[in-house]
């Protein structure tokens, strides 16, 4: 009752030192202790400082402590912990100075009462990439043919990515990089060799590289600047052989079989890979083939360079497609250092929607055995008319014009007397003499070929004597002629060796040429039909 009488008395009069007095006699009046910092999980790079918050209400009368594990670090405000990294701030904050890897785990602050409370901090520590390992400590030396296997060993946390490049260079699988501990490079050669980079990142810092350097060993390997050099007597003439190895190879130059030295004419040098033969002055002797010879521990390798004064291959540029259904003009253009005597064109019509014959084909695109069975026209110079087992062209003002009797097969006679039969689709070959002779390095043909058939399309090739001999023969030129003429007038000239003549006078030319080639051939029948029977 006397209880009662006092709570009322304080809760009428506000009697506050009797009011206190009540919380410390009744235990169940006191505030609990609470934390206002809630767990959490941190991430920090290594070497940073760590910062782990304890903030606490209303324990001021209770123990704070932090632990990791089962080892005590702070008791109140005293440290427990030998680590000087480690202090207390800003009341029971954990602060932990230039963290380590050991650092990572579970930190625990707690409050010491009846029942303890306590909240959780996970500490996580990021590791920037280091590399540990690569092959052979970054250089390997390995032969031509052999296979290579890199590794890269590298730690951080979180786990790095490995990835190989190639410094200023793709990988030899054709990638720019592959992402893998180990790279296997199979049948090493010198173009698989330089420097390899090992990358390892992991977000954290900067990515670590490493380099692994590969030297192939292997034999010389020679690659001929020009495999044919042009050149006249009198002139000068450079060879040249791009010569690699390793160990670097000794280089030797012959003629034919003999080695040859440096003279006053025959100057040889070097300069990096590229090994050079000069000829000041070419005399005719100086033609003919020459061996670079190069050599190493490793082996021997030699390739062959022919100098020649024969011309060049000859090139085509006319249209491809024929202003005319019934013929064409074909051009040429040929280098040579001496003057062109003489061109031999080669031609056939091929057989519909096709653009080449496929059968009794040799490498030079004529069928088998038709080198041998060339006799083609040769010239006269007395005579303005000549007539050849592919039909006949006449010269007048050295413009040239090819009547081609416009059927399919024909029989003619061949130099031993014998009849041969040749179809629509044979080749068909004419000497054309190169009246006047140029002195310009590149000297230019045009022909017209007369009596083709309309809608067709036809192969030519070519060849170029001067002096020395013949050109090799030049690649496969395709033409074709229209259904119809497609044009009103033909108002161009045309030019051979800058020579330029009048439509008027083509045109008189051509249409003489195709009476006088209707007389021949009908003249040429007569008489193989006589000696047929």
């Amino acid at each position: 009752m006397l209880w009662i009488t006092v709570l009322i008395i304080g809760d009428l009069f506000s009697f506050t030192p009797v009011n206190e007095a009540l919380k410390v006699i009744n235990p169940e009046a006191q505030t609990e202790p609470s934390f206002v910092s809630e767990s959490g999980k941190y991430k920090f790079v290594t070497g940073n400082t760590i910062l782990l918050p304890c903030d606490v209400e209303q324990a001021d009368s209770y123990v704070i402590a932090w632990k990791k594990g089962i080892a005590i670090l702070t008791a109140g405000k005293v440290k427990v912990s030998p680590d000087a990294r480690m202090n207390l701030i800003n009341g029971y904050s954990l602060q932990i100075k230039n963290s380590v890897p050991q650092d990572a785990g579970v930190y625990v602050c707690q409050i010491a009462t009846l029942d303890p409370i306590e909240i959780m901090h996970t500490v996580d520590i990021l590791v920037p990439p280091v590399i540990h390992h690569v092959t052979s400590g970054g250089s390997l030396q390995v032969k031509k043919g052999t296979p290579v296997y890199l590794e890269c060993f590298a730690s951080g946390n979180p786990a790095p990515n490995i990835t190989w490049t190639r410094k200023n260079n793709i990988l030899p699988n054709g990638e720019e990089k592959l992402s893998s501990p180990a790279l296997t490079i199979e049948n090493m050669d010198r173009h698989k060799g330089g420097t390899y980079i090992c990358t390892a990142n992991n977000g954290v810092g900067q990515a670590a590289t490493s380099q692994v350097l590969l030297h192939v060993l292997y034999p010389p390997e020679i690659i001929l600047e020009r495999p044919i050099v042009h050149s006249s007597e009198g002139q000068e003439a450079m060879l040249v052989c791009i010569v690699h190895g390793e160990a670097p190879p000794l280089v030797t130059w012959y003629i034919n079989t003999m080695q040859l030295h440096t003279t006053e004419n025959h100057i040889m040098g070097s300069r990096g890979s590229r090994h050079t033969l000069l000829i000041r002055k070419v005399n005719l002797y100086d033609f003919g083939n020459y061996t670079c010879v190069a050599e190493n521990d490793l082996g021997r390798t030699k390739k062959i360079i022919q100098l020649t004064g024969k011309p060049k291959m000859a090139v085509f540029h006319s249209p491809p497609i024929s202003q005319w259904g019934d013929r064409y003009n074909i051009s040429w253009a040929v280098d040579s250092h001496t003057p062109i005597e003489e061109f031999k064109l080669f031609f056939r019509r091929l057989p519909k929607g096709r653009t080449n014959d496929e059968n009794n084909e040799d490498s030079g695109g004529f069928p088998a055995g038709f080198s041998e069975q060339l006799q083609p026209l040769q010239h006269q110079s007395q005579q303005q008319q000549h007539f050849g087992r592919r039909g006949f062209y006449r010269r007048s003002n050295s413009t040239h014009h090819l009547v081609v009797p416009a059927y399919e097969s024909h029989w003619y006679r061949n130099g031993h007397g014998s009849i041969v039969h040749w179809s629509g689709n044979d080749w068909r070959d004419v000497i054309l003499p190169a009246i006047p002779l140029s002195h310009l390095y590149t000297q230019t043909m045009s022909y017209l070929i007369h009596g083709l058939e309309p809608d067709h399309q036809y192969e030519a090739k070519v060849q170029a004597r001067n002096r020395y001999g013949w050109s090799d023969v030049s690649d496969r030129f395709i033409f074709s002629t229209p259904n119809t003429n497609s044009e009103v007038r033909d108002m161009r000239s045309t030019q051979y060796n800058g020579a330029s003549f009048s439509t008027y006078r083509n045109f008189i030319s051509t249409l003489l040429t195709i009476i006088l080639g209707n007389i021949v051939v009908i003249s040429h029948s007569r008489v193989i039909t006589s000696s047929s029977t």
